[in-house]
């Protein structure tokens, strides 16, 4: 029954969210803010995973092709299709879910137990509407684009390392990457990267949102945005691969 409860009150608070805004010029402002928040200042973290699954991915291919019969190009496919189809979208947003997810739900939860959400109630605001959707529209169009840039540098990290190390030729690891890249394996990783942005905005902003009491609501709303955002978005994966693949 507490799930039907939370599944209900979730779908109730995306409806209230979604409504039409009051004054479109303090909606764009605050979507310009939550851009920033979520987009620019994840962007190293962001990267610096992305250069590290690449070199990583690179290593292990090349540790497990023992045959001499097996051509090298094989690593700059597998790097390529492996970072671009799961790696760059999942851990992204995996490590997202954490910084993002968190944020939302602590600076909701504080709003919520100082009763500045009440306030705003109080004034005729949609609170939902003015905190949540400048944080969902931001998420779902910065995240996919942090997941764009994760997977050209997991490419590059992959190459960087085979190239340095002579693990594999420059020549063979472009080869190997342009041979399997298919259009159809892009438009997957983005399909998973809107899912998973709006799952990592809507969770958090619903736990942030419904907490209630003292200050350690707030800390146990965040710990619960992290591992539901984090649950839901490899259930996602799972369910976008069985449909989509």
């Amino acid at each position: 029954m507490r799930i039907l409860y939370n599944l209900g009150a979730y779908m109730i608070l995306l409806g209230n969210t979604f409504s039409k805004p009051e004054k479109a010029s303090i909606y764009w402002k605050r979507f310009i803010f939550e851009c920033n928040a979520i987009g620019v200042q994840s962007l190293g973290i962001v990267a610096i995973i992305a250069v590290f699954t690449g070199a990583v991915t690179t290593i292990n291919t090349a540790y497990q092709i023992v045959s001499g019969l097996v051509s090298k190009s094989i690593i700059g496919a597998i790097v390529s299709d492996t970072n671009i189809l799961e790696f760059s979208p999942t851990i992204t947003c995996l490590v997202l879910a954490g910084k993002v997810g968190s944020n939302i739900a602590t600076e909701l939860g504080s709003m919520r137990v100082s009763e500045q959400i009440d306030a705003l109630e109080v004034m005729g605001v949609n609170s939902a509407g003015y905190l949540i959707l400048p944080k969902v529209i931001a998420a779902v169009v910065v995240i996919p684009m942090l997941i764009i840039i994760s997977m050209g540098i997991s490419v590059y990290g992959g190459w960087f390392v085979g190239e340095t190390t002579g693990i594999v030729t420059s020549n063979d690891f472009i080869a190997g990457a342009r041979s399997t890249f298919r259009g159809y394996t892009f438009f997957f990783a983005m399909a998973k990267s809107y899912s998973f942005s709006f799952i990592i905005a809507t969770v958090s902003s619903y736990q942030g949102y419904h907490a209630g009491g003292s200050s350690l609501e707030v800390g146990r709303a965040s710990t619960r945005a992290v591992v539901y955002s984090c649950v839901l978005i490899l259930i996602a994966d799972f369910i976008l691969a069985k449909l989509l693949l």
